[in-house]
């Protein structure tokens, strides 16, 4: 492991084996205060390590101690979803007058792309960043027609980039040549404390008045409803586990947030997380309709972290920064359809820093 200390504004790139004859690597970025560990197993975020107020480092996002268990990989740390992010319900949708028909994997349901879906699959390191204001990796996938039972090839390229002001930056970017479904997102969950205690404490605000009702299976029902009155309501920040009794029927948070002000291309911010014993704040921008939050709550204890700590109930909370679930089933959804012709492209930037003594 790198001494974090005396991390220098850099990218490593370390070989880590093969899959089915794909070299597998560990991706280090650096820059003075952050370190950032990748691999192209899933386009994956694996380690983000961040100073507390006392200018100790610890790695604050949950995984694996070995790459190998990426493989596999159920509660999705640190991937990139896709080729949708979410539940599509019923596994189906009709597109241009045709019902598609995709893999199920989550009951009746299609989650995250499926049972093989990017997180599983070996990504290529197409180039590496190395610059006076950022370092990076961009990686390429292509996603064939009928993948998942998806329509279409689909080519995705993602470039991760980390800043000297200490923004790692994900675009995405993909084309194809069928119409077809592109919901693309991170599945990084933070623990701000590096997993010393639950989330419960963290205070969060979401740039978000309404929410994506769920059903009992955590589809959306097409309602969209006002977090006013309600304890999904995080306009003003507040501990996580204030209201969280609240939420009992998905025992904590699973919910999409519809953000203010989209509009396609324009980063705003979406969500602030901080913690009160490290002082650690990640601040959330995109330029995507909603943003799914999720307190980890069918995490069971049986994980141990490379932090040394045990993954609870609670013990993270991810913040996916997406369109809105089953949008292919919804008319009233942000439109999630990319077309030949057309271009995806879209950008998530998190902002690490510290609250000021």
């Amino acid at each position: 492991m790198l001494d974090n200390n005396k991390a220098q504004f850099q990218v490593v790139s370390t070989p880590c084996g093969e899959l089915d004859g794909e070299p597998i690597y560990l991706i280090t970025l650096c820059n003075d205060d952050t370190t950032i560990k990748l691999t192209n197993l899933g386009a994956t975020i694996t380690a983000i390590f961040t100073a507390d107020h006392n200018g100790e480092y610890q790695n604050i996002v949950a995984g694996y101690e070995d790459i190998d268990q990426y493989q596999d990989n159920p509660h999705y740390f640190g991937c990139l979803l896709g080729r949708y992010a979410g539940r599509i319900s019923g596994s189906k949708f009709e597109l241009d007058g045709d019902v598609v028909f995709l893999s199920r994997n989550d009951g009746l349901n299609h989650l995250h792309g499926g049972a093989e879906g990017f997180n599983k699959k070996v990504w290529k390191i197409k180039s590496f960043i190395q610059e006076n204001e950022e370092t990076g990796v961009i990686m390429e996938y292509l996603s064939q027609d009928g993948d998942e039972g998806y329509p279409g090839n689909l080519w995705v390229t993602v470039k991760y980039t980390l800043d000297k002001s200490n923004r790692l930056k994900i675009v995405y970017d993909a084309v194809t040549d069928k119409a077809t479904p592109v919901n693309l997102s991170n599945h990084s969950y933070f623990n701000l404390s590096g997993f010393a205690t639950d989330v419960l404490g963290h205070s969060l605000r979401l740039n978000a008045a309404a929410y994506t009702e769920n059903d009992n299976h955590n589809v959306p029902t097409g309602k969209i409803l006002q977090v006013a009155g309600t304890p999904l309501d995080f306009l003003h920040a507040k501990t996580i586990g204030a209201d969280i009794a609240g939420v009992a029927a998905s025992d904590g948070y699973n919910h999409n947030y519809v953000l203010y002000d989209h509009f396609p291309g324009k980063v705003r911010l979406a969500a602030e997380l901080s913690e009160p014993l490290s002082g650690r704040i990640v601040k959330v921008f995109t330029d995507r309709p909603g943003i799914q939050v999720y307190t980890a709550n069918d995490w069971q204890g049986n994980i141990t972290g490379p932090q040394g700590y045990v993954y609870g109930k609670h013990s993270a909370i991810a913040l996916e920064t997406q369109a809105f679930p089953d949008a292919p089933n919804h008319s009233g959804f942000p439109d999630t359809i990319l077309r030949p012709g057309q271009r995806f492209i879209s950008e998530t930037v998190y902002e690490f820093s510290v609250i000021d003594n």
